[in-house]
């Protein structure tokens, strides 16, 4: 079964809205056997609208359309439909009466504009809006010589509205017209080595042909590891989803630090509470300006690992707060990784916390010199052993790209020297 998925809005074309509909329709089509053939996006003007649906019913077996049925003069979806279908719109009284008594629980007149959205093309079926005013269509798009035939589904464009409608009134069709074949994905996803390294060894999961198959994509550093499993039955896709995620994880081992929507910053905390609880880190930043601390506190429940965060962004400030030498930051200069080192033992003397994570780099894009370019950064673990000397890890990397992106990398490599500190085990690059 083959679908398109069709976005409404001049938001979405002059990109001031991403539009994550699609991906999101997309996952839920694959899990049901669907193949998607495309993503397409079109303007609040109701020819192109019709143009894409009529281009579109031709080419698969379900058309799923997201936005552009609101009560406005730009929303215009439903009239382009109608005018496909060569049907003219008419009122659904029971979706009418439902937008009254939605405004009179406002304790408002519904404006007359509104009564368009209780209108539907001739023919078709009205869904029920549980979440909003905007009612969907269920509709089956037959061309003349009846050669054609695709089901269209319209729902709203807000996405809480949308993925409501779909998972209750639209999930189930898609599922029946599956015939039972699905499509499972999981997505593994590394830090610290390139892709090319990944996927060196990883080779034999990534043979062209393969199924299930298996890609690796990159984003913020971050490489990833994409299987998607097609087979005619769930136990069947999910057996060898299982397995091919096993094979690349062995492969991988350590690197591999989550999955799907897991991210870097979830697992450290994560790791930090399970591994010796009570056990909490703190941050002292330069480059990153606090990045690393905003990452580690991106989940709630962080207190339970986090201790402090310091922006130690001028020499004077990594002085007064962390106790590092003058005579030190004058002989080897910020960053170097006497200096981080020092940062790193500073924040464990002036905190309870059991780790310190430091950093100090060149973001750019000025300030490099020949010595230390752009992206050179260095950071620092520190582990408190109590009445001993901390134990101190410190690495200096040359990170490539802009100014954002090296401050993300940076922030993020911190978290990977953490991860694995935690694990017991050395970096592996």
């Amino acid at each position: 079964m083959r679908a398109i998925i069709l976005s409404i809005g001049d938001e979405l074309v002059l990109g001031q809205t991403v539009d994550t509909n699609s991906a999101w329709l997309s996952q839920q089509l694959a899990a049901v056997g669907f193949a998607v053939a495309a993503h397409l996006t079109v303007a609040d003007d109701q020819r192109a609208i019709e143009q894409a649906i009529e281009e579109s019913v031709g080419r698969c077996d379900v058309l799923l359309i997201s936005g552009g049925i609101g009560p406005t003069e730009d929303d215009l979806t439903r009239q382009a439909l109608a005018a496909v279908m060569n049907v003219p719109l008419e009122l659904d009284e029971r979706w009418l009466a439902q937008l009254r008594k939605f405004f009179d629980r406002l304790g408002r007149s519904m404006p007359e504009g509104n009564k368009i959205q209780a209108m539907i093309p001739r023919g078709t079926t009205m869904i029920f809006n549980h979440a909003g005013t905007a009612a969907g269509i269920d509709a089956t798009y037959v061309s003349g010589d009846q050669k054609t035939v695709c089901r269209v589904f319209v729902m709203p464009g807000v996405p809480k509205e949308m993925k409501s409608m779909f998972t209750r009134d639209v999930l189930p069709h898609a599922r029946q017209m599956g015939g039972g074949a699905v499509i499972l994905s999981r997505t593994l996803h590394t830090f610290g080595s390139g892709e090319s390294a990944v996927a060196e060894k990883i080779g034999p999961q990534m043979m062209r042909g393969r199924n299930p198959s298996v890609g690796t994509t990159v984003s913020g550093g971050v490489v990833s590891v994409r299987i998607n499993s097609s087979f005619g039955s769930h136990d069947e896709a999910a057996r060898e989803l299982a397995s091919t995620e096993a094979a690349c994880r062995a492969a991988l081992g350590d690197l591999v630090y989550g999955a799907d929507d897991e991210t870097l910053q979830e697992v450290v905390g994560r790791k930090l509470i399970e591994g010796m609880p009570g056990r909490t880190v703190a941050t002292a930043e330069s480059c990153t300006g606090g990045l690393l601390a905003k990452m580690l506190t991106d989940k709630p429940g962080s207190s339970a690992y986090f201790d402090r965060g310091f922006v130690t962004y001028a020499n004077a400030a990594k002085e007064d707060l962390l106790d590092v030498p003058g005579p030190l930051l004058a002989e080897h200069g910020a960053v170097s990784e006497p200096v981080v080192r020092a940062m790193a033992e500073g924040v464990l003397r002036n905190t309870g916390a059991y780790y310190a994570l430091a950093i100090s780099g060149v973001a750019g894009p000025g300030g490099g010199t020949p010595q230390k370019p752009v992206g050179t950064v260095c950071i620092a673990l520190a582990t408190d052993r109590g009445s001993t000397q901390p134990q101190v890890t410190v690495r200096t990397f040359n990170f490539p790209g802009d100014r954002e992106m090296i401050r993300d990398r940076s922030a993020k490599m911190a978290l990977t020297m953490l991860r694995f500190h935690v694990l017991g085990k050395d970096l592996p690059f």
